[in-house]
């Protein structure tokens, strides 16, 4: 009996790990569901906010002045001129990186640092060191008259926005056979002074569209760890918010909470371009549509209409939509005909009760999966 009673615990064991492989082989295809996050959300009450386009302001260094300057030795008290040149002026570079998702640390002016004059004794000023700005891979540079000049399409591509100015020549580069002891020497020049545009090519895989105060900001904060202002007004958000969803197959995708949209805003009335423009970097739109209003789909047709007008292939992009506010009374007669008039899947949630937004999710990973699988180029 001693032998063979401690068999029994790992028959247990055996049997339990070949049934849990069965149910994982079983399981093993479908949509990976989307892990809700463990950790409680960050206190800190300063909005953190999502910059997708920045003017800069880009000023190269300057060069470093020459100097006039005689050998003394003891000796020869007229060894002739020693003057060195100045260093030359850094450049500001842009570079693809990895490591930054957005614009938000980049400033509005961008100096370099000036080089250093030159001294006595042939000694040359130092070359100044270039300002590096890491900027997100896929940022496209435009000039002031909107051509793109630069695109970092690859990680560790450069662009160089400003050129410092070179190093102005000592006396001593000015000795000739006829000018022994020249008193002359050049000023460093200052660098260049260009104004650029950066914008994002990408800015996020699902973008939410709707009016103003209709849930856009509640769903991102249900579905993801962003804090974005939720208030019971129009125009709460003014500009855009991230979140992250990660999937149980550690995919990730970024949802964006884009400010209200409004009639006539390919006229630039509200936010008007700059919204259009937000949404034009998002892979998948997302129609928020507010179902306790009334006629809730006037609200896409005039969305559809505002994409169609601002051109481009915006309003071909994949979209779903979905009727939010569903818990409230009026929303239900609305959601019927909702689904009647648009002739496509429709999915009521809650974004406020956190009604189907695991649904949601699911819908959102699919969708995203197929438009992928379409955009792929074949091998």
């Amino acid at each position: 009996m001693g032998l063979f009673g401690g068999t029994a615990p790992l028959l247990r064991q055996f049997t339990q790990i070949c049934k849990t492989f069965h149910q994982n082989q079983a399981n093993y295809g479908k949509m990976a569901a989307a892990l809700r996050p463990k950790k409680a959300k960050s206190t800190r009450k300063e909005p953190q906010y999502f910059s997708d386009s920045k003017q800069v302001r880009a000023v190269g260094g300057k060069g470093g002045d020459g100097c006039v300057s005689f050998l003394q030795l003891w000796c020869n008290e007229r060894a002739g001129p020693d003057g060195g040149d100045g260093g030359s002026g850094g450049h500001v570079v842009f570079q693809a990186s990895n490591d930054v998702r957005n614009l938000n640390h980049v400033s509005s002016v961008l100096r370099a640092e000036p080089g250093n004059n030159g001294t006595a004794k042939d000694c040359h000023g130092k070359n100044a060191k270039h300002t590096v700005v890491k900027v997100p891979i896929g940022t496209v540079v435009r000039n002031a008259q909107g051509l793109i000049v630069g695109d970092l399409a690859h990680a560790d591509l450069m662009f160089v926005a400003a050129r410092g100015g070179a190093g102005g020549k000592g006396n001593r580069f000015f000795t000739t056979d006829t000018e022994n002891s020249p008193k002359v020497c050049e000023y460093g020049p200052p660098g260049e002074d260009i104004k650029y545009t950066l914008e994002l090519r990408s800015m996020a895989d699902v973008g939410l569209i709707g009016y103003p105060n209709a849930g856009k900001s509640t769903l991102l904060h249900a579905l993801t760890r962003a804090k974005p202002k939720v208030a019971p007004y129009a125009f709460t958000t003014l500009r855009p918010h991230l979140g992250i969803v990660q999937y149980q197959d550690h995919v990730q995708l970024t949802i964006a909470d884009l400010p209200g949209l409004v009639p006539n805003a390919h006229r630039n009335k509200g936010l008007g371009i700059q919204f259009l423009k937000h949404a034009e970097r998002c892979t998948l739109l997302l129609f928020v549509l507010d179902a306790s209003v009334e006629q809730p789909w006037t609200h896409y047709d005039q969305l559809m209409h505002e994409l169609q007008q601002f051109g481009g292939r915006l309003a071909k992009r994949p979209q779903l939509v979905v009727a939010n506010k569903m818990d409230d009374e009026a929303s239900a007669e609305n959601f019927e005909e909702l689904q009647r008039r648009l002739q496509q899947p429709v999915l009521g949630i809650s974004a406020k009760m956190g009604h189907n937004l695991a649904q949601l999710l699911i819908n959102i990973r699919a969708s995203y999966e197929c438009h992928k699988s379409q955009t792929e180029e074949p091998s």
